[in-house]
């Protein structure tokens, strides 16, 4: 399993637009294969950024599977006019880090 974190800067004055749309845009998510569960995190310090952690079951999932398919197209038409500039994306695995 991986966890994909996007960082995203949204346009002054569309917060509550982008909140929405993101809404609406998770059904195409959750519909995609290899998908697992995600999340959308506002920034305490900056209002205008955001964190979406997804859950993957596999790297290739996300790259080569979603995001070459026309749900992703979908997704992107739905949110890219909210972005002050790209998103930031990057993977990770967890570390286990409990000893028992």
């Amino acid at each position: 399993m991986i966890r994909e974190v996007a960082t995203l800067s949204i346009k002054a004055g569309m917060r509550n637009d982008f909140e929405s749309a993101f809404r609406h845009a998770s059904s195409i998510l959750e519909a995609a294969r290899g998908y697992i569960t995600h999340e959308l995190h506002k920034c305490v310090e900056a209002a205008d950024r955001y964190m979406v952690i997804v859950q993957w079951h596999s790297l290739k999932e996300h790259a080569v599977g979603f995001r070459h398919t026309v749900q992703y197209e979908q997704w992107n038409a739905l949110l890219e006019a909210f972005y002050e500039s790209p998103p930031q994306v990057e993977h990770y695995v967890q570390i286990p880090v409990h000893l028992k």
